[in-house]
């Protein structure tokens, strides 16, 4: 474990640069890494191979409609065993914790790497089906601790000003929770009195273990099982209430073409000046490269062994869904991230992209 000191000093992606090929094995990670045409061409050609055979629409619409037993069933295997909690958050992300002094706790993007995406294991999880990302879509919206199911009578009534976090001052909603693992970073960070956590997903296991967790705190948090994609799903706040909207790795297990009208909605939950924030796979990821013929739904858009989904975005597309919703762009930016397994002397060339879009504070022309 990293001493105190030594976590104090390590930096936001971005700011470890490999300048000497000699000193490739010195680091778990370099960020920025430059790639090659070559490199360029060669992922493109693995890509264009991998798709030249799509699973038949029968099949694609199996997993579309099983989707929630596929992500249930992961989350009763893994419990939460399988996630670390992401406290590099607070570094890419200052805004979860506006008031957090930014040497504490100095976690960067640099522990993403070895906690989130980078291991060997990982990958091979990945590839054999255990992939970790978050995907959401069905099953009706479920209050938590014990509470009755809600209604849309209930629901229209909370709209009214009676609703869970109605007195809370600066309210973010994560979406796709899985086991919690972002959301309890935030409310052990963040101690503004005036801060609510909603956090919803689209599997009822998942929420259970959120549910079950001992730092659940149903003053400060909310959690509840929502279908993104239905557009009927009512949401347990009104629209433009909510300062803050996360999406990590959540947006690339949607159906493609059910992704726009998603991020339309949860544009209209924030209030004039909110953010999305987003973190996810960008186009040419090694895990991309790793997936087999016979795995390919549609261009860019794979299942894995066991029935949860993935696309790969361009940065591009990303900002056409923002825009698109009435968003403005304050980041947008690749990070091209070369691992080191320092031990077996490997290297792995991952891709994501972050972003945060904000409300303007008022609507474009």
């Amino acid at each position: 474990m990293a001493a105190p000191s030594e976590g104090r000093q390590r930096r936001r992606f971005g700011q470890r640069l490999l300048t000497d090929p000699a000193r490739l094995f010195q680091h778990n990670a370099w960020d920025n890494v430059e790639w090659s045409e070559e490199q360029e061409a060669n992922a493109r050609s693995k890509v264009e191979e991998n798709s030249s055979q799509l699973l038949p629409q029968d099949k694609q619409e199996e997993y579309e409609v099983n989707a929630k037993r596929y992500w249930d069933d992961f989350y009763k295997i893994h419990e939460n065993g399988f996630f670390k909690d992401r406290h590099w958050l607070f570094t890419e992300f200052p805004e979860l914790a506006p008031n957090r002094n930014s040497n504490q706790n100095g976690n960067s993007l640099l522990e993403f790497s070895s906690k989130e995406e980078s291991s060997n294991e990982r990958l091979g999880r990945c590839e054999n089906g255990h992939c970790s990302l978050e995907s959401r879509t069905g099953s009706e919206l479920k209050l938590l601790e014990n509470t009755p199911e809600v209604c849309t009578g209930d629901l229209a009534a909370q709209r009214d000003g009676d609703f869970p976090g109605s007195a809370a001052s600066y309210r973010v909603l994560e979406v796709g929770c899985g086991a919690g693992n972002t959301v309890f970073p935030i409310l052990q960070t963040n101690n503004d009195p005036g801060l609510f956590v909603y956090c919803c997903d689209f599997s009822t296991t998942a929420v259970d273990l959120v549910q079950n967790n001992a730092e659940y705190d149903s003053s400060r948090c909310f959690a509840f099982v929502h279908d993104l994609c239905n557009d009927q799903s009512p949401f347990p706040m009104p629209e433009e209430s909510l300062d803050i909207v996360i999406l990590i790795f959540v947006l690339s297990a949607i159906l493609p073409e059910k992704m726009q009208s998603i991020v339309t909605r949860l544009s209209r939950l924030l209030k004039p000046g909110g953010r999305i924030l987003l973190r996810d796979y960008g186009r040419y990821d090694l895990a991309q490269l790793r997936f087999k013929k016979g795995q390919c739904l549609s261009e860019n858009f794979y299942v894995r062994g066991d029935g949860t989904r993935v696309y790969f975005f361009t940065q591009d597309e990303l900002d056409q869904l923002f825009t698109v919703a009435g968003l403005e762009k304050i980041q947008n930016v690749v990070d091209r991230r070369l691992q080191v397994n320092r031990g077996k002397q490997m290297t792995m060339y991952r891709v994501w992209i972050q972003c945060k879009y904000h409300k303007p504070a008022a609507p474009r022309p």
